[in-house]
């Protein structure tokens, strides 16, 4: 292996020196920490019925295999603006929008949790591998409350636990960190309150950590979520941000902060919401994007795609302290949704992505010219329901044109039409 995860303090290293020290002229700010981003899916299949992720992205056959090479490709891209970590779950997520997660099998450690898919750990060796070649860190998630389920019970549990960290260990992977659950505390885990309960996952982190050899072991709560036995028994505090404000994140963070002050704190999943790289700058601590609608609905699209995936990647590299071209004005701003091969079920997430979403006042929406929806907040959807979260507006061929007209916060409007796929 070529890269090495480790800690000092509050920061993070790789391969003994803290992350971003490569970089020429680097911000200081940002040594120590890990910009990363949710690829959940990476390993993703579904042995229930994978026909219905058929054709969804104008893909063709959903192929698992294909899906993870499209990650893999993508990854030096994303390198080069500065990301340095992706998430990746053996149980993966939710396609939020278009199917129930329940009736997804995506569980690769069987009902007792005594053994481990052998295509779902040659996909995520595929993935490390890969990542370890350009000197990025992965972050394994083992445990996702929908497919947990399946999982019998509290020795079924444990059993996947040290499943999921003896191939860590037998692999003698360096640059992975073990994410025990994603988002333990929220109520799809009480039907196991090994995972569940504080005192549960402390042991859990215990667990892992023996069984990987000194992995570094932590476990996320849901979104501005935490118990303080868990943050002080992991090794990496591993939190997240969904659904909060700037300044209710900035405040999660610092209580966080207060209770293990000398360990590195890492947000693997928030939202597009960018601007909460400032947040992670002004905490000193690092941050992860999450983009639903780009990068959960498998057969993903892990590429660095124009709109609020690219403002991401810009934004990172300009933290980092990495060169990035300026964008014409009219780039700045692209009305997302429409695209042909972003459709899923005859529905489309309409949204307007802004590379500084700070200089906008709001965003209001037309319809062949009839007024829709305002939209006060970042990430400015059509209809919002969270900041990781619009509400799909369904397909209407009478719809032709979609407007969104961008009132900045100097007073200045930016229009930007879109046709309708009705």
């Amino acid at each position: 292996m070529n890269t090495t995860v480790g800690t000092r303090g509050s920061q993070i290293l790789i391969n003994n020196q803290p992350v971003y020290s490569e970089i020429p002229g680097v911000n200081p700010n940002v040594l120590g920490l890990l910009f990363n981003q949710r690829l959940i899916q990476g390993v993703f299949d579904d042995k229930t019925d994978p026909r219905r992720f058929d054709d969804l992205f104008g893909n063709g056959r959903f192929d698992p295999e294909a899906n993870t090479d499209n990650l893999v490709h993508a990854l030096p891209a994303w390198y080069a603006y500065g990301l340095r970590a992706i998430t990746v779950g053996f149980q993966g997520g939710w396609p939020v929008g278009h199917v129930d997660v329940r009736e997804i099998d995506n569980n690769p450690f069987g009902t007792d949790g005594q053994s481990l898919d052998p295509a779902y750990a040659r996909r995520m060796d595929r993935i490390i591998r890969a990542a370890d070649a350009l000197g990025m860190v992965v972050i394994v998630s083992l445990l996702y409350w929908a497919q947990s389920r399946q999982l019998r019970d509290g020795r079924a549990i444990q059993a996947a636990v040290r499943t999921g960290a003896r191939f860590i260990r037998d692999n003698g992977y360096t640059n992975v960190i073990l994410e025990i659950a994603n988002e333990y505390n929220i109520s799809g885990f009480k039907d196991h309150p090994l995972v569940h309960e504080p005192e549960g996952m402390v042991s859990l982190i215990d667990l892992a950590r023996e069984q990987s050899g000194g992995l570094l072991v932590g476990s996320s709560g849901g979104g501005g979520m935490a118990d303080e036995a868990v943050v002080k028994a992991s090794d990496i505090v591993l939190i997240h941000g969904n659904g909060q404000s700037a300044g209710h994140y900035y405040d999660f963070v610092s209580r966080v902060k207060s209770w293990a002050p000398d360990r590195p704190i890492v947000c693997n999943e928030d939202s597009p919401c960018c601007t909460r790289v400032e947040v992670a700058l002004d905490t000193g601590t690092s941050w992860g994007y999450y983009n639903n609608y780009t990068k959960q609905i498998p057969p993903a699209d892990y590429a660095v795609t124009p709109g609020e995936d690219l403002f991401f990647a810009r934004r990172v590299a300009r933290a980092v302290g990495i060169p990035v071209t300026p964008l014409p004005r009219d780039e700045q701003f692209v009305l997302q949704g429409l695209e042909p091969q972003t459709a899923f079920g005859h529905k489309r997430v309409i949204r307007l992505a802004a590379e500084f979403p700070e200089q906008i006042h709001k965003v209001v929406f037309y319809q062949d010219n009839r007024l829709v929806y305002t939209s006060y907040d970042e990430p400015f959807f059509y209809r919002r329901e969270a900041t990781w979260l619009g509400t799909p507006w369904h397909v209407d061929p009478a719809v032709r044109v979609w407007t969104a007209v961008v009132h900045l916060a100097d007073g200045r409007k930016i229009v930007k039409t879109a046709k309708s796929p009705g």
